[in-house]
């Protein structure tokens, strides 16, 4: 495994590409205080990215996590020193399933022989975020202000997305990804073209052109606009389908099918909207 490095996408603005899962963490630099935006899933890789931080600044870091999913947070416990910050929705979702993903991400590597990381997962301690928000909510690093966004129900019911409006970059958690669907699972499909149409049109994100996906390669506004549409024309015909009392999940994948997403994330989508109907 190739180590990561931190790539600068604007003066200050930089992101760490790892190859578990291709995620991508963010910092955001100022002149007091620097932002890392998501911490990895075990305390052992939170404590990696921690010390990578220290090689492009020794300034004081304040963390953000996007969202409560694994490997988005379980680093936490590296920062237990520093302002984390998420939704209010993060920490409450973090508190009622840290230990149903832990044991899901355990079994899981230790069917596929990754033994000694499945070890790390045991042995993480799972730290709360604690400054949390439930709308948006401005951050000074001192010279610069980057904003975290939260516009609605979407790949969860609590994502962040931090945008850095003076370098025209934009963090968007699992809000977008690229080179996989998006995913699903605690989703909630008929709404989640709806919050990333909303944040677009937020002043801090509107004329961003450098997107960072949770997972994945950057890409630019318009992609992030094409996946957009792919997510709004999913929650029409999904909408349809209900309007229409469709009941068979099968049925209701069929409906779904043309919009460019594999059949296990139309499943996973249409589970969703007919286990909230």
């Amino acid at each position: 495994m190739s180590p990561a490095t931190w790539s600068e996408l604007a003066p200050g603005v930089h992101v760490r590409r790892h190859e578990e899962l291709e995620l991508n963490c963010g910092l955001v630099v100022g002149e007091r205080r620097a932002l890392v935006i998501d911490t990895r899933s075990t305390t052992t890789w939170g404590q990696e990215l921690a010390d990578s931080v220290r090689s492009v600044t020794e300034l004081e870091q304040v963390v953000v996590n996007t969202h409560a999913h694994y490997d988005h947070c379980f680093g936490n416990a590296a920062f237990r020193d520093s302002q984390i910050y998420a939704h209010v929705g993060a920490a409450d979702d973090l508190r009622r399933t840290a230990e149903h993903q832990r044991g899901q991400v355990v079994e899981h590597l230790r069917r596929t022989a990754r033994e000694p990381l499945a070890q790390q997962v045991v042995d993480t301690e799972i730290v709360l975020p604690f400054y949390l928000v439930d709308s948006d909510t401005e951050l000074d690093l001192g010279g610069r202000t980057v904003q975290l966004l939260y516009g609605g129900r979407a790949h969860t019911d609590h994502d962040l997305v931090v945008a850095a409006p003076d370098a025209g970059v934009v963090f968007w958690g699992d809000l977008v990804e690229q080179g996989a669907d998006p995913a699903m699972d605690d989703s909630f499909p008929l709404e989640w073209g709806t919050t990333v149409e909303a944040l677009r049109h937020r002043e801090a994100a509107v004329t961003a052109e450098i997107a960072v996906p949770g997972h994945g390669d950057v890409v630019d506004s318009a992609f992030v606009d094409s996946q957009q549409a792919q997510l709004t024309a999913l929650s029409a015909v999904l909408g349809e389908g209900l309007r229409e009392d469709v009941r068979e999940l099968d049925t209701m994948v069929a409906k779904c099918r043309g919009l460019g997403l594999q059949d296990a994330t139309l499943r996973d989508a249409a589970m969703r909207v007919l286990e909230t109907r």
